[in-house]
């Protein structure tokens, strides 16, 4: 594998896992009104 195709496959991982993430606490403390902060 070189590089540049390593970075891009940790990137895509990392931001595909964030989305994933992301979307599951969102989910599980949906805030009662639209407020982030």
């Amino acid at each position: 594998m070189t590089a540049p195709a390593l970075i891009m496959l940790v990137v895509s991982t990392m931001i595909l896992w964030g989305g994933l993430v992301g979307a599951v606490v969102n989910f599980r403390r949906h805030p009662e009104l639209d407020g982030d902060e």
